[in-house]
Formats: structure tokens, C-alpha cells, sequence
């Protein structure tokens, strides 16, 4: 006897209870996220790196919804222009000078925050650094800066924070990491290695601290255009990299930073796990690890087409601010230019 082939009506019914349950499933996650969202008006935020560029943006949408702020950085100057800015807005603001790679000097920030205020309510770990070249002009001290900045400095802190987060059980962190975490840029070898074991960490932490009701924010953004060109340091062929790291900065892909703040701050409100953006960029990290094979091949042809190593004198690391004039300017770059006073980059 011939078995009985599905009708139309029948997979078309298949079809709507899927859509219905799928449907019934998303409003339920929308439910449940609105459930978790937090007033940020009136509690303490600290932000690490908050006196410029992505760290300054989001210290801005936190003070448009009232909140304290504790900026963290090591510029003492950035950090002035900073707290004056803010504070012309009507908050309070409390800057401290420190090195986030020092455990000590967390704990004192921490300390110091929770004394000011009554309280820390969340934590932003954004402090970082960019460091562009061949792997071959990469020095030890390239990757231990990266590591220490871009993992040491998120435990260090956090450690410090988390029984203050943990009173109130709405505690909120955001460990800013990057795309660059996720699939390894060419000539960012040092930034991928640190970003790639930020995600891992924030991952890590995300699991562990959920019970205590604190919520961790894993943040993966592609280029965001805060000006911070200046401030990257670039090795190999000097200008022939800052031109195309700047290019970056203009292309269609680079994400305006108060747009990009807006969107950290509203996971961060909400308690999501992962964020990352444009949606291009969140596409390619998942094409990278389904596809792997093909995205190595891929990579590898991008590296070969990108300025090789270069003598001794590549070995020498240059800020971008050292490469704006001459040969390493680039043409239309005025959007990225913009950028760097009105995020407090200039002082370089």
C-alpha cells in the first residue's frame, strides 16, 4: 500500500503552528527583557577609559538619564574636560586617576565610588588600547599591554565591584570588547589575542554571577568612529597602515559613537548577554565560525593584499596623531576627523 503523502493543508498547518509558537516565544523573551529593564536615574555608574572617545559617549547617555558617574582613566587633563562637560549637564561626577592594569588601584576606585555615592550600581569595563602592524613588528610588550589592559584590567575591576553589585541584585557590567574578539583582523594581533580572552572572560563571568542577580553585557561592536585614529599606535609601514585603519573610520560600516552608546547603555538597562553591531558584522562573526576553513583562506588572501613587515625602523610604534600630516593623510577623512575633538581625543 503507498504510504500517504502530506496535502498542502497539511504542511501548511505544520507551517502556522510553528510561526504561532515561534511568535508566542519572542513575546515572551520581549516580556520577560522589559521585565529586567533598570532606571539608571540616581544610581552609580563607573566607566573605565570614560574621559574620551567610546567611554565619554556612554558617561553621556548615563547622565541624560541622571545617573552618578565615576570616571576611571589615566589622563588627568582628559579627565578635567571630561567632568566639566558632564557635570554642565546636572550630574554628579567623580573622576579618579588610575591604571586599570593595577589591582590595587581598582579596588581604591571601587572603594572610593561606592564612599562618594552609597553605592555602585553598575560597571562599564571600556579602557583599551589598538595596536596596528605586521605580527612580525609585534613585541612582547605589545601583547602584554594589550592583555593586561583588555583582561586584567575588566577582572580586576569587576572582582572589586561585584560585592557592591551584588547588594541591590540589579547590578549591571558591560565588558566593551569588539568584533575584533571574535574573528582575528589582520594586523591586530595583539588586540585580537586580549579581545578574544575578554569575550571568554565576560562569558565566564556572565554564568557565574547571574545567581547573585548581576548581569553581564558582552559587548562586540565593529568600528565605531570616536576619533580614537589619533590614538592607536601603528607599526610596519607606518602611514601606509594608519591610512587604511583611518579608512575604517569612514567607511559605511563605522558606527557614529553616540549611536553606538545608546545601544550598549539599553542592553546594559535590560540585562542582555551579548550585543553586537552593525548587523553586517554580527553576520561575519557567524559566517567566520560556521565556515571556518573558508574564512581562514579568505583572511589569509586579505593579509597578503595588506602592507608587508618592513626593516627596523617598523619595529618603532607611532601614534596616529604622529602619522595625520603628509602621506598618511587620507582624502574625504573629514567625518573621522570630527570625531576626535568632539570625543575628547585631541590631546593625543
Amino acid at each position: 500500500m503507498d504510504s500517504e503523502l502530506p496535502t498542502p493543508a497539511k504542511a501548511g498547518f505544520s507551517f502556522s503552528k510553528l510561526a504561532l509558537f515561534v511568535g508566542a516565544v519572542m513575546l515572551l523573551l520581549r516580556l520577560m527583557r522589559g521585565r529586567a529593564a533598570v532606571d539608571f536615574r540616581g544610581r552609580t555608574i563607573l566607566i573605565s577609559g570614560g574621559s574620551r572617545g567610546l567611554g565619554l559617549n556612554i558617561a553621556r547617555q548615563f547622565a541624560q538619564e541622571g545617573a552618578n558617574l565615576v570616571l576611571l582613566a589615566r589622563d588627568v587633563d582628559e579627565l578635567k574636560d571630561a567632568k566639566k562637560e558632564l557635570e554642565g549637564t546636572g550630574v554628579k561626577v567623580l573622576t579618579i586617576v588610575g591604571d586599570v592594569t593595577q589591582k590595587s588601584e581598582c579596588e581604591n576606585a571601587v572603594k572610593a565610588a561606592s564612599e562618594r555615592f552609597g553605592s555602585l550600581d553598575a560597571l562599564v569595563n571600556n579602557a583599551g588600547v589598538i595596536q596596528i602592524g605586521p605580527l612580525e613588528h609585534m613585541d612582547d610588550d605589545d601583547f602584554k599591554a594589550a592583555i593586561d589592559l583588555h583582561i586584567w584590567g575588566p577582572l580586576h575591576l569587576s572582582r572589586a565591584a561585584l560585592p557592591y553589585l551584588k547588594r541591590g541584585r540589579v547590578g549591571r557590567i558591560a565588558n566593551i570588547a569588539s568584533f575584533g574578539g571574535l574573528v582575528a583582523v589582520p594586523h591586530m594581533a595583539p588586540y585580537a589575542v586580549s579581545k578574544f580572552g575578554l569575550v571568554g572572560l565576560s562569558d565566564a563571568m556572565r554564568h557565574e554571577v547571574a545567581k547573585d542577580g548581576v548581569r553581564v553585557t558582552t559587548v562586540c561592536p565593529g568600528i565605531i568612529r570616536t576619533g580614537s585614529h589619533v590614538q592607536a599606535k601603528f607599526k610596519g609601514h607606518h602611514k601606509a597602515e594608519y591610512r587604511i585603519f583611518k579608512l575604517g573610520a569612514i567607511s559605511p560600516l563605522a558606527v557614529n559613537a553616540t549611536v553606538a552608546a545608546k545601544l550598549i547603555v539599553d542592553a546594559m538597562r535590560y540585562g542582555d548577554p551579548f550585543l553586537t553591531f552593525p548587523a553586517p558584522i554580527g553576520w561575519a562573526a557567524l559566517l567566520y565560525r560556521a565556515f571556518p576553513n573558508l574564512a581562514g583562506t579568505v583572511l589569509a588572501v586579505m593579509t597578503r593584499l595588506m602592507p608587508g613587515p618592513t626593516d627596523h625602523s617598523g619595529d618603532e610604534a607611532l601614534s596616529g596623531i604622529q602619522l595625520e600630516s603628509g602621506a598618511g593623510n587620507v582624502p574625504l577623512a573629514s567625518i573621522a576627523d570630527k570625531a576626535v575633538p568632539a570625543n575628547n581625543e585631541s590631546k593625543a
